[in-house]
Protein backbone atom coordinates (compact mmCIF):
# COMPACT_ATOMS: atom_id res chain seq x y z
CA UNK A 1 0.00 0.00 0.00
CA UNK A 2 1.33 3.42 -0.96
CA UNK A 3 1.86 6.50 1.21
CA UNK A 4 3.84 4.54 3.78
CA UNK A 5 1.01 2.28 5.00
CA UNK A 6 1.26 -1.47 5.25
CA UNK A 7 -1.89 -3.26 6.36
CA UNK A 8 -2.65 -6.75 7.57
CA UNK A 9 -5.97 -8.41 8.46
CA UNK A 10 -6.38 -10.64 11.48
CA UNK A 11 -9.19 -12.97 12.44
CA UNK A 12 -9.11 -11.97 16.09
CA UNK A 13 -9.86 -8.42 17.14
CA UNK A 14 -8.34 -8.92 20.54
CA UNK A 15 -11.22 -7.29 22.39
CA UNK A 16 -12.81 -10.43 23.73
CA UNK A 17 -15.85 -10.31 21.42
CA UNK A 18 -16.60 -13.40 19.38
CA UNK A 19 -19.21 -12.14 16.94
CA UNK A 20 -18.28 -11.89 13.25
CA UNK A 21 -18.51 -8.11 13.11
CA UNK A 22 -15.73 -7.63 15.66
CA UNK A 23 -13.50 -10.44 14.43
CA UNK A 24 -11.54 -8.12 12.17
CA UNK A 25 -8.65 -5.80 12.78
CA UNK A 26 -6.29 -3.94 10.50
CA UNK A 27 -3.01 -2.44 11.61
CA UNK A 28 -1.30 0.28 9.60
CA UNK A 29 2.37 1.10 10.06
CA UNK A 30 3.36 4.53 11.37
CA UNK A 31 3.65 7.31 8.82
CA UNK A 32 6.68 9.54 8.37
CA UNK A 33 6.37 13.27 9.11
CA UNK A 34 4.39 15.27 6.59
CA UNK A 35 5.46 18.91 6.81
CA UNK A 36 3.64 21.32 4.55
CA UNK A 37 1.13 18.85 3.12
CA UNK A 38 -2.56 18.37 3.62
CA UNK A 39 -3.79 15.38 5.53
CA UNK A 40 -6.19 14.28 2.84
CA UNK A 41 -6.18 14.13 -0.92
CA UNK A 42 -9.24 11.97 -1.62
CA UNK A 43 -12.92 12.80 -1.29
CA UNK A 44 -13.27 10.37 1.62
CA UNK A 45 -10.25 11.73 3.50
CA UNK A 46 -11.46 15.32 3.12
CA UNK A 47 -14.99 14.36 4.13
CA UNK A 48 -13.65 12.70 7.30
CA UNK A 49 -11.63 15.81 8.24
CA UNK A 50 -14.58 18.11 7.62
CA UNK A 51 -16.80 15.94 9.82
CA UNK A 52 -14.09 15.96 12.50
CA UNK A 53 -13.61 19.74 12.40
CA UNK A 54 -17.34 20.49 12.22
CA UNK A 55 -18.15 18.41 15.30
CA UNK A 56 -15.16 19.20 17.57
CA UNK A 57 -15.82 21.32 20.65
CA UNK A 58 -12.28 22.68 20.94
CA UNK A 59 -10.58 23.64 17.67
CA UNK A 60 -7.39 24.53 19.56
CA UNK A 61 -6.90 20.85 20.43
CA UNK A 62 -7.43 19.91 16.79
CA UNK A 63 -4.80 22.41 15.73
CA UNK A 64 -2.35 20.99 18.26
CA UNK A 65 -3.16 17.46 17.10
CA UNK A 66 -2.57 18.41 13.49
CA UNK A 67 0.91 19.62 14.47
CA UNK A 68 1.67 16.34 16.25
CA UNK A 69 0.51 14.32 13.23
CA UNK A 70 2.55 16.45 10.83
CA UNK A 71 5.66 15.81 12.91
CA UNK A 72 5.17 12.04 12.65
CA UNK A 73 4.14 11.59 16.27
CA UNK A 74 1.43 9.00 15.58
CA UNK A 75 2.55 5.38 15.77
CA UNK A 76 0.97 2.35 14.15
CA UNK A 77 -2.80 2.72 13.82
CA UNK A 78 -5.06 -0.18 14.73
CA UNK A 79 -8.56 -0.14 13.26
CA UNK A 80 -11.37 -2.45 14.31
CA UNK A 81 -15.15 -2.18 14.58
CA UNK A 82 -16.07 0.78 16.74
CA UNK A 83 -12.51 1.81 17.65
CA UNK A 84 -9.20 3.19 16.35
CA UNK A 85 -6.07 3.05 18.49
CA UNK A 86 -2.51 4.35 18.33
CA UNK A 87 0.38 5.36 20.57
CA UNK A 88 1.11 9.07 20.16
CA UNK A 89 4.48 10.60 21.03
CA UNK A 90 4.97 14.25 22.04
CA UNK A 91 8.04 16.35 21.24
CA UNK A 92 9.48 15.72 24.73
CA UNK A 93 9.35 11.95 24.17
CA UNK A 94 6.32 11.26 26.39
CA UNK A 95 3.89 8.74 24.93
CA UNK A 96 0.14 8.24 25.33
CA UNK A 97 -2.24 5.52 24.26
CA UNK A 98 -5.08 7.17 22.40
CA UNK A 99 -8.37 5.61 21.34
CA UNK A 100 -11.30 7.07 19.42
CA UNK A 101 -14.60 5.21 19.55
CA UNK A 102 -17.20 5.42 16.81
CA UNK A 103 -20.70 3.98 17.12
CA UNK A 104 -21.14 0.78 15.10
CA UNK A 105 -24.14 0.26 12.86
CA UNK A 106 -26.52 -2.37 14.21
CA UNK A 107 -27.80 -5.39 12.28
CA UNK A 108 -30.92 -3.61 11.07
CA UNK A 109 -28.88 -0.68 9.79
CA UNK A 110 -26.47 -2.99 7.95
CA UNK A 111 -29.45 -4.80 6.48
CA UNK A 112 -30.80 -1.50 5.17
CA UNK A 113 -27.34 -0.58 3.86
CA UNK A 114 -27.05 -3.82 1.88
CA UNK A 115 -30.59 -3.42 0.60
CA UNK A 116 -29.84 0.12 -0.53
CA UNK A 117 -26.61 -0.96 -2.25
CA UNK A 118 -28.24 -3.85 -4.12
CA UNK A 119 -31.01 -1.57 -5.41
CA UNK A 120 -28.46 0.62 -7.18
CA UNK A 121 -26.48 -1.03 -9.95
CA UNK A 122 -23.74 1.60 -9.77
CA UNK A 123 -23.12 0.90 -6.08
CA UNK A 124 -23.00 -2.87 -6.65
CA UNK A 125 -20.44 -2.54 -9.45
CA UNK A 126 -18.28 -0.11 -7.47
CA UNK A 127 -18.31 -2.08 -4.21
CA UNK A 128 -17.58 -5.39 -5.92
CA UNK A 129 -14.71 -3.62 -7.68
CA UNK A 130 -13.52 -2.56 -4.19
CA UNK A 131 -14.35 1.09 -4.73
CA UNK A 132 -16.38 3.42 -2.53
CA UNK A 133 -18.40 5.97 -4.55
CA UNK A 134 -18.92 9.28 -2.70
CA UNK A 135 -22.68 9.20 -3.37
CA UNK A 136 -22.81 6.23 -1.01
CA UNK A 137 -22.88 8.76 1.84
CA UNK A 138 -26.00 10.49 0.53
CA UNK A 139 -27.82 7.27 -0.32
CA UNK A 140 -26.97 5.75 3.05
CA UNK A 141 -28.23 8.91 4.78
CA UNK A 142 -31.47 8.69 2.81
CA UNK A 143 -31.84 5.13 4.13
CA UNK A 144 -31.33 6.37 7.72
CA UNK A 145 -27.62 5.63 8.22
CA UNK A 146 -24.82 8.14 8.72
CA UNK A 147 -21.46 6.77 7.60
CA UNK A 148 -19.45 9.88 8.49
CA UNK A 149 -19.34 10.92 12.15
CA UNK A 150 -21.68 13.61 13.44
CA UNK A 151 -21.70 15.64 16.64
CA UNK A 152 -20.91 13.38 19.59
CA UNK A 153 -20.18 10.33 17.43
CA UNK A 154 -16.41 10.38 18.04
CA UNK A 155 -15.68 9.49 21.67
CA UNK A 156 -12.01 10.19 22.55
CA UNK A 157 -10.11 8.29 25.24
CA UNK A 158 -6.50 8.98 26.09
CA UNK A 159 -4.12 8.17 28.93
CA UNK A 160 -3.53 11.93 29.29
CA UNK A 161 -7.06 11.90 30.76
CA UNK A 162 -8.36 14.91 28.84
CA UNK A 163 -12.16 15.22 28.95
CA UNK A 164 -12.59 15.91 25.23
CA UNK A 165 -10.35 15.63 22.20
CA UNK A 166 -6.77 16.16 23.28
CA UNK A 167 -3.87 16.73 20.87
CA UNK A 168 -3.21 12.97 20.91
CA UNK A 169 -6.70 11.79 19.86
CA UNK A 170 -6.90 14.67 17.38
CA UNK A 171 -3.58 13.60 15.84
CA UNK A 172 -4.93 10.05 15.54
CA UNK A 173 -8.03 11.32 13.71
CA UNK A 174 -5.89 13.31 11.31
CA UNK A 175 -3.89 10.18 10.47
CA UNK A 176 -7.13 8.28 9.82
CA UNK A 177 -7.85 10.75 7.00
CA UNK A 178 -4.72 9.46 5.27
CA UNK A 179 -5.89 5.88 5.77
CA UNK A 180 -9.14 6.80 4.01
CA UNK A 181 -7.12 8.26 1.14
CA UNK A 182 -5.76 4.79 0.52
CA UNK A 183 -8.74 2.63 1.46
CA UNK A 184 -12.20 4.12 2.15
CA UNK A 185 -13.40 0.68 3.34
CA UNK A 186 -11.63 1.53 6.62
CA UNK A 187 -14.64 3.73 7.44
CA UNK A 188 -17.02 0.78 7.06
CA UNK A 189 -14.73 -1.33 9.26
CA UNK A 190 -14.96 1.35 11.95
CA UNK A 191 -18.74 1.25 11.55
CA UNK A 192 -18.73 -2.51 12.14
CA UNK A 193 -17.94 -4.44 8.97
CA UNK A 194 -14.68 -4.81 7.09
CA UNK A 195 -14.31 -5.17 3.38
CA UNK A 196 -14.41 -8.97 3.27
CA UNK A 197 -17.51 -9.30 5.44
CA UNK A 198 -19.28 -6.50 3.58
CA UNK A 199 -18.61 -7.98 0.14
CA UNK A 200 -19.66 -11.45 1.31
CA UNK A 201 -22.92 -10.01 2.60
CA UNK A 202 -23.46 -8.05 -0.61
CA UNK A 203 -22.92 -11.12 -2.80
CA UNK A 204 -25.31 -13.15 -0.64
CA UNK A 205 -27.92 -10.44 -0.99
CA UNK A 206 -27.45 -10.31 -4.78
CA UNK A 207 -27.74 -14.10 -5.04
CA UNK A 208 -30.88 -14.10 -2.90
CA UNK A 209 -32.43 -11.33 -4.99
CA UNK A 210 -31.60 -13.12 -8.25
CA UNK A 211 -33.16 -16.35 -6.98
CA UNK A 212 -36.31 -14.79 -5.55
CA UNK A 213 -39.58 -15.71 -7.33
CA UNK A 214 -41.25 -13.06 -9.46
CA UNK A 215 -44.36 -12.52 -7.34
CA UNK A 216 -45.78 -9.96 -9.74
CA UNK A 217 -45.49 -12.34 -12.69
CA UNK A 218 -47.15 -15.17 -10.75
CA UNK A 219 -50.01 -12.97 -9.68
CA UNK A 220 -50.26 -11.43 -13.19
CA UNK A 221 -51.06 -8.13 -11.53
CA UNK A 222 -49.06 -4.90 -11.73
CA UNK A 223 -47.03 -4.09 -8.65
CA UNK A 224 -47.78 -0.61 -7.27
CA UNK A 225 -44.92 1.79 -7.74
CA UNK A 226 -43.59 2.52 -4.23
CA UNK A 227 -42.09 5.78 -5.51
CA UNK A 228 -38.59 7.06 -5.03
CA UNK A 229 -37.64 8.24 -1.58
CA UNK A 230 -36.12 11.70 -1.62
CA UNK A 231 -33.29 13.19 0.39
CA UNK A 232 -34.18 15.83 2.99
CA UNK A 233 -32.90 19.26 1.99
CA UNK A 234 -30.83 19.50 5.17
CA UNK A 235 -28.93 16.32 4.29
CA UNK A 236 -28.46 17.40 0.67
CA UNK A 237 -26.95 20.72 1.70
CA UNK A 238 -24.75 19.03 4.31
CA UNK A 239 -23.40 16.58 1.74
CA UNK A 240 -22.83 19.40 -0.74
CA UNK A 241 -20.47 21.17 1.63
CA UNK A 242 -17.99 18.28 1.55
CA UNK A 243 -18.19 17.45 -2.14
CA UNK A 244 -15.08 18.31 -4.15
CA UNK A 245 -15.13 21.41 -6.29
CA UNK A 246 -16.10 20.99 -9.91
CA UNK A 247 -13.16 20.78 -12.31
CA UNK A 248 -12.32 23.76 -14.47
CA UNK A 249 -14.12 23.86 -17.84
CA UNK A 250 -12.13 22.20 -20.63
CA UNK A 251 -10.45 24.27 -23.28
CA UNK A 252 -12.03 24.26 -26.73
CA UNK A 253 -9.83 22.41 -29.25
CA UNK A 254 -8.99 24.28 -32.41
CA UNK A 255 -10.94 21.77 -34.51
CA UNK A 256 -12.92 18.56 -34.09
CA UNK A 257 -10.99 15.34 -33.59
CA UNK A 258 -10.15 13.22 -36.60
CA UNK A 259 -12.35 10.21 -37.25
CA UNK A 260 -10.65 6.80 -37.26
CA UNK A 261 -10.01 5.11 -40.58
CA UNK A 262 -11.90 1.86 -41.04
CA UNK A 263 -10.03 0.92 -44.22
CA UNK A 264 -8.48 -2.34 -43.02
CA UNK A 265 -7.59 -5.67 -44.54
CA UNK A 266 -10.40 -7.35 -42.58
CA UNK A 267 -13.70 -7.53 -44.43
CA UNK A 268 -16.58 -5.88 -42.55
CA UNK A 269 -19.47 -7.87 -41.16
CA UNK A 270 -22.49 -8.26 -43.39
CA UNK A 271 -24.60 -5.11 -43.35
CA UNK A 272 -21.80 -2.89 -41.98
CA UNK A 273 -20.77 0.00 -44.23
CA UNK A 274 -17.31 1.33 -43.18
CA UNK A 275 -17.65 4.50 -45.26
CA UNK A 276 -20.97 5.35 -43.64
CA UNK A 277 -19.51 4.67 -40.20
CA UNK A 278 -16.58 7.00 -40.91
CA UNK A 279 -19.05 9.69 -41.96
CA UNK A 280 -21.02 9.23 -38.73
CA UNK A 281 -17.81 9.40 -36.68
CA UNK A 282 -16.77 12.66 -38.37
CA UNK A 283 -20.24 14.07 -37.80
CA UNK A 284 -20.19 13.07 -34.13
CA UNK A 285 -16.83 14.77 -33.61
CA UNK A 286 -18.05 17.95 -35.32
CA UNK A 287 -21.24 18.01 -33.26
CA UNK A 288 -19.30 17.46 -30.03
CA UNK A 289 -17.01 20.37 -30.95
CA UNK A 290 -19.99 22.65 -31.63
CA UNK A 291 -21.74 21.60 -28.41
CA UNK A 292 -18.62 22.28 -26.35
CA UNK A 293 -18.17 25.68 -27.98
CA UNK A 294 -21.79 26.49 -27.20
CA UNK A 295 -21.46 25.27 -23.60
CA UNK A 296 -18.44 27.50 -23.04
CA UNK A 297 -20.29 30.58 -24.29
CA UNK A 298 -21.28 33.00 -21.47
CA UNK A 299 -24.97 32.72 -20.62
CA UNK A 300 -25.26 29.16 -21.91
CA UNK A 301 -26.76 27.96 -18.61
CA UNK A 302 -29.72 30.30 -19.06
CA UNK A 303 -30.73 29.01 -22.48
CA UNK A 304 -33.50 26.44 -22.92
CA UNK A 305 -32.48 22.87 -23.68
CA UNK A 306 -32.97 22.21 -27.41
CA UNK A 307 -35.57 19.65 -28.38
CA UNK A 308 -34.42 16.25 -29.55
CA UNK A 309 -34.51 15.66 -33.31
CA UNK A 310 -36.75 13.13 -34.95
CA UNK A 311 -35.20 10.45 -37.16
CA UNK A 312 -36.34 12.34 -40.27
CA UNK A 313 -34.95 15.65 -39.03
CA UNK A 314 -31.63 14.04 -38.17
CA UNK A 315 -31.38 12.48 -41.63
CA UNK A 316 -31.77 15.95 -43.15
CA UNK A 317 -29.21 17.35 -40.72
CA UNK A 318 -26.70 14.69 -41.77
CA UNK A 319 -27.29 15.49 -45.42
CA UNK A 320 -26.71 19.19 -44.68
CA UNK A 321 -23.77 18.96 -42.27
CA UNK A 322 -21.89 15.75 -43.00
CA UNK A 323 -21.54 16.29 -46.76
CA UNK A 324 -22.05 12.57 -47.49
CA UNK A 325 -20.82 10.69 -50.51
CA UNK A 326 -23.36 10.82 -53.37
CA UNK A 327 -24.16 7.13 -53.07
CA UNK A 328 -25.12 7.61 -49.38
CA UNK A 329 -27.53 10.44 -50.19
CA UNK A 330 -30.31 8.10 -51.34
CA UNK A 331 -30.21 6.31 -47.97
CA UNK A 332 -30.50 9.64 -46.15
CA UNK A 333 -33.35 10.69 -48.43
CA UNK A 334 -35.20 7.51 -47.52
CA UNK A 335 -34.53 8.09 -43.83
CA UNK A 336 -35.82 11.66 -44.16
CA UNK A 337 -39.01 10.50 -45.89
CA UNK A 338 -38.13 12.43 -49.06
CA UNK A 339 -37.22 11.78 -52.66
CA UNK A 340 -33.60 12.17 -53.65
CA UNK A 341 -34.58 15.22 -55.73
CA UNK A 342 -36.30 16.79 -52.73
CA UNK A 343 -33.46 16.28 -50.26
CA UNK A 344 -31.24 19.21 -51.45
CA UNK A 345 -33.99 21.76 -50.67
CA UNK A 346 -34.45 20.24 -47.21
CA UNK A 347 -30.69 20.29 -46.60
CA UNK A 348 -30.50 23.94 -47.67
CA UNK A 349 -33.36 24.84 -45.34
CA UNK A 350 -31.54 23.11 -42.48
CA UNK A 351 -28.34 25.04 -43.14
CA UNK A 352 -30.24 28.32 -43.12
CA UNK A 353 -32.34 27.75 -40.00
CA UNK A 354 -32.35 24.23 -38.58
CA UNK A 355 -35.58 22.51 -37.56
CA UNK A 356 -37.68 25.71 -37.77
CA UNK A 357 -36.59 26.42 -41.34
CA UNK A 358 -37.27 22.78 -42.23
CA UNK A 359 -40.81 23.11 -40.88
CA UNK A 360 -41.30 26.27 -42.99
CA UNK A 361 -40.26 24.28 -46.08
CA UNK A 362 -42.70 21.46 -45.38
CA UNK A 363 -45.72 23.17 -43.83
CA UNK A 364 -48.12 25.56 -45.49
CA UNK A 365 -50.03 26.41 -42.36
CA UNK A 366 -52.92 28.85 -42.11
CA UNK A 367 -52.33 31.94 -39.99
CA UNK A 368 -54.69 32.91 -37.21
CA UNK A 369 -56.18 36.40 -37.29
CA UNK A 370 -53.60 38.00 -35.03
CA UNK A 371 -50.59 36.49 -36.83
CA UNK A 372 -52.05 37.41 -40.24
CA UNK A 373 -52.63 41.01 -39.19
CA UNK A 374 -49.11 41.26 -37.80
CA UNK A 375 -47.61 39.87 -41.02
CA UNK A 376 -49.60 42.28 -43.23
CA UNK A 377 -48.58 45.23 -41.07
CA UNK A 378 -44.91 44.35 -41.36
CA UNK A 379 -45.23 43.93 -45.14
CA UNK A 380 -46.91 47.30 -45.46
CA UNK A 381 -44.18 48.99 -43.40
CA UNK A 382 -41.31 47.35 -45.35
CA UNK A 383 -41.64 49.38 -48.59
CA UNK A 384 -42.94 52.68 -49.81
CA UNK A 385 -46.24 52.28 -51.62
CA UNK A 386 -44.71 52.64 -55.08
CA UNK A 387 -41.83 50.27 -54.29
CA UNK A 388 -43.68 47.33 -52.81
CA UNK A 389 -43.66 44.16 -54.95
CA UNK A 390 -46.95 42.70 -56.07
CA UNK A 391 -47.52 39.67 -53.85
CA UNK A 392 -50.30 37.12 -53.86
CA UNK A 393 -51.09 35.85 -50.31
CA UNK A 394 -52.09 32.28 -49.56
CA UNK A 395 -51.97 30.96 -46.00
CA UNK A 396 -48.45 31.74 -44.70
CA UNK A 397 -46.91 32.34 -48.14
CA UNK A 398 -46.66 35.48 -50.27
CA UNK A 399 -45.74 34.80 -53.90
CA UNK A 400 -44.61 37.25 -56.58
CA UNK A 401 -46.88 38.00 -59.51
CA UNK A 402 -44.64 36.07 -61.92
CA UNK A 403 -44.58 33.07 -59.59
CA UNK A 404 -40.80 32.93 -59.28
CA UNK A 405 -40.16 34.37 -55.79
CA UNK A 406 -41.80 33.82 -52.46
CA UNK A 407 -41.76 34.93 -48.82
CA UNK A 408 -42.85 32.50 -46.16
CA UNK A 409 -43.92 33.68 -42.71
CA UNK A 410 -42.48 31.29 -40.13
CA UNK A 411 -43.89 30.25 -36.74
CA UNK A 412 -41.08 32.31 -35.18
CA UNK A 413 -42.40 35.51 -36.79
CA UNK A 414 -39.51 35.72 -39.27
CA UNK A 415 -39.57 35.84 -43.08
CA UNK A 416 -38.01 33.07 -45.14
CA UNK A 417 -36.97 33.80 -48.77
CA UNK A 418 -37.64 31.24 -51.54
CA UNK A 419 -36.92 30.96 -55.27
CA UNK A 420 -38.46 28.55 -57.74
CA UNK A 421 -35.81 26.45 -59.44
CA UNK A 422 -36.71 23.79 -62.02
CA UNK A 423 -40.30 23.85 -60.85
CA UNK A 424 -39.38 23.38 -57.16
CA UNK A 425 -39.38 25.93 -54.36
CA UNK A 426 -35.88 26.24 -52.93
CA UNK A 427 -34.67 28.18 -49.85
CA UNK A 428 -32.82 31.28 -51.05
CA UNK A 429 -31.17 32.48 -47.86
CA UNK A 430 -31.46 32.89 -44.10
CA UNK A 431 -34.62 34.25 -42.50
CA UNK A 432 -34.96 37.89 -41.45
CA UNK A 433 -37.23 40.00 -39.25
CA UNK A 434 -37.52 42.47 -42.12
CA UNK A 435 -39.57 41.20 -45.09
CA UNK A 436 -37.77 43.63 -47.43
CA UNK A 437 -34.37 42.16 -46.48
CA UNK A 438 -35.72 38.62 -46.99
CA UNK A 439 -37.14 39.68 -50.38
CA UNK A 440 -33.72 40.97 -51.40
CA UNK A 441 -32.30 37.53 -50.50
CA UNK A 442 -34.93 35.89 -52.69
CA UNK A 443 -33.96 38.17 -55.56
CA UNK A 444 -30.30 37.32 -55.04
CA UNK A 445 -29.40 40.95 -54.28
Amino acid sequence: MSDGYEAEEFTDGGDGREDGLAAQERTFAALPPAPGRGFAASWWGKAWLKALEDTALDLRQLKAGRRVAREGGVGAVSVRPGRITAVVRERDGSTYRSDVLLQELDEQEWDRFLGMATERTGHIAALLDREMPPHLVEDAAAAGMDLLPGIGDLEPRCTCEAWDHCPHTAALCYQVARLLDQDPFVLLLMRGRGERMLLDGLQERIAATAGAPDVAAEAEEPVPDPGVSGVPAEQAYAAGSILPALPAPPELPGEPGAAPSLDTETDPEAGVDPTALEMLARDAAARAHRMLADALTPGHEGRPVPESLTVRQDAVRLAADARPEPWIVHRLASGAGRTRAGLPAAAAAWRYGGATALAVLDEDRPLDGEALARARTRLAEAWEEDEAPRLRAERSRWTSADGGLQLRYGPDGRWYPYRKENGQWFPAGPSDDDPAAAWAEAQGV
